[in-house]
């Protein structure tokens, strides 16, 4: 069948998403193809949609009652959904089916451990509690940004992107996900300075919830929310006097001079004096220090900065950022 050879699980692993979308067009052109569904199941299964996995799998056993593979996928993502007795019942059958496959002894063997451990036929109580017990502490959320984008990331595990709701505004932005028809967790702040919306975007992954969102000018946002001071400048065509009632006159254009020569006799400390640093080690530096220094801060993502063309000059530098930081690709 052409299909099959078309969607092999290579061709899904390799781009689950663009998958999703092929084969959501194969199922529409024939909605009797039980492999259509089962491969679809799978891709769902690399992106976390558990739910969605246990809908195409069971549409595929509809068509195929017998198609061993199908009951593997379903048995998957009943265990991650914590239906344990379930999914002990799919890896089963799926056995019944094809003994020769390894992969339903292991899970089988999995499910009856944990059924075992738990003295529980379902985990659909573990899982309600779960998720209570998460609500019932404060869901941390973080923030970060670059030249052009703020990035808040909402520390919720295995959510389902159709339980989670965002709403961009230009000064705003909410995020809401049901955890059960009682309990939902929210999540309203105020930006700082406005966003474009229209450039906004989420992205619900296995570890968290991750809003982009881009900005209207490219400057650093001192912090996250608040309200931005309505600062207006002006230049008057000529210098006028300072009023005062003082008999004694100031000089100020003289004592703005000697404010700006002080702040320009100011050391810098922090990121900055570390960022003058590595400014004068380029400068003074030989081709090959230059070498070394644009390469490795270019390959690495701009975790790693070596000045040792030796080291650096023979073979890919690896992003390696801090313990206690995560290097992300924009």
């Amino acid at each position: 069948m052409a299909d099959e050879r078309v969607f092999t699980d290579e061709c899904v692993a390799e781009c689950p998403e663009k998958a999703v979308e092929a084969l959501n067009a194969a199922v529409e052109l024939d909605l009797n193809v039980a492999e259509n569904y089962c491969q679809r199941a799978y891709a769902h299964i690399l992106l976390r949609n558990y739910k969605e996995v246990v809908k195409d799998a069971s549409k595929a056993l509809e068509l195929k009652p017998n198609y061993a593979l199908a009951h593997l996928r379903k048995g998957i993502a009943e265990y991650h959904l914590k239906m344990y007795q379930s999914s002990l019942e799919s890896f089963t059958r799926g056995h019944e089916l094809d003994a020769e496959n390894d992969s339903f002894s292991s899970w089988i063997k999995t499910c009856k451990g944990h059924l075992e451990s738990t003295g529980q036929q379902d985990g659909n109580n573990e899982e309600e509690t779960h998720k209570h017990q998460m609500t019932a502490r404060q869901i941390k959320h973080d923030w970060y940004q670059t030249d052009s984008h703020i990035i808040i990331t909402i520390m919720i595990k295995n959510a389902n992107k159709d339980d989670v709701k965002v709403e961009f505004a230009e000064k705003s932005v909410s995020a809401s996900m049901k955890f059960s028809p009682e309990d939902e967790y929210s999540l309203k702040l105020h930006l700082l300075h406005p966003v474009i919306v229209q450039c906004c975007a989420v992205k619900v992954l296995g570890a968290k919830i991750e809003l982009k969102m881009k900005k209207t000018e490219a400057m650093r946002w001192e912090k996250l929310e608040g309200v931005a001071p309505d600062v207006k400048y002006f230049m008057p065509e000529q210098p006028q006097p300072y009023p005062s009632s003082s008999q004694n006159t100031k000089n100020w254009d003289k004592l703005v001079t000697e404010i700006k020569k002080e702040e320009n006799d100011e050391k810098p400390e922090g990121d900055a004096a570390l960022n003058q640093l590595f400014q004068k080690i380029y400068a003074d530096g030989s081709d090959e220090v230059k070498r070394a220094m644009n390469k490795s801060f270019t390959e690495s993502g701009g975790t790693v900065l070596s000045t040792n063309w030796t080291e650096v000059g023979t073979k890919p530098v690896a992003v390696n950022p801090p313990d206690d930081m995560e290097w992300k690709k924009l």
